[in-house]
């Protein structure tokens, strides 16, 4: 299995690929896992991974419409995706973080500014370990995990405005926030699966598994 971590200038990419790397060991998957902005690379990867970490302008404006392009054209064509924090925002239709950007749009939405979590008399960024709510065997993302298990979250800005099925699970700060989501062969997590251990592992290797 080859895994391509997208390389376009972000952070998370080396501690990305590494976790990805142990997942699969831990699976019994033979996967070279390599971080790449090739376009062969992208359009032959068995598996797509974009992490993300800082602000959605600057993560959008990282990828630029080659990459866009590239990122369209395989998971068109099947490619399994997985976006990482700030790479699973960018799944949406646009973000409202420095002004409006345009996402990839491969989910319904918004990405905005948690101001219910400070009118809850939360502090931002949501920083630390969150319980995830879901539904048991609703995704194989979730294969092997429990409700209630813990993700590692950092962010200031959530999905808003998106669609119940592509919800995959949640989390509470002060609202409701969208933890994981999905759509056909598109997925992401809000918080960062590299840094949540066994959860986060547990859901790397599900996805190096998962055929939509």
């Amino acid at each position: 299995m080859r895994v391509v971590v997208i390389d376009y200038n972000g952070g998370n990419l080396a501690s990305a690929a590494q976790a990805a790397r142990k997942a699969a060991i831990r699976r019994g998957i033979e996967a070279d896992v390599v971080i790449s902005r090739d376009t062969n690379d992208i359009l032959t990867a068995d598996r797509l991974i974009l992490p993300g970490q800082g602000a959605f302008a600057d993560c959008a404006q990282g990828l630029g419409p080659e990459l866009r392009n590239r990122l369209e054209t395989a998971t068109a064509n099947g490619t399994p995706f997985l976006g990482i924090c700030v790479g699973m925002q960018l799944m949406c239709e646009y973000g409202l973080e420095h002004g409006r950007t345009e996402g990839l749009g491969w989910i319904s939405g918004n990405i905005r500014r948690m101001d219910e979590a400070v009118n809850a008399g939360l502090r931002l960024p949501h920083m630390g370990w969150n319980t995830l709510d879901f539904t048991p065997g609703t995704h194989l993302l979730t294969d092997g995990l429990t409700p209630g298990n813990h993700g590692y979250f950092v962010h200031s800005y959530a999905l808003h405005d998106g669609t119940d099925n592509d919800i995959v699970a949640t989390a509470q700060y002060g609202t409701q926030v969208p933890a994981i989501v999905a759509r056909g062969n598109r997925c992401g997590t809000q918080f960062h699966v590299e840094k949540s251990q066994d959860v986060g592992l547990t859901i790397l290797g599900n996805f190096l598994r998962w055929t939509s």
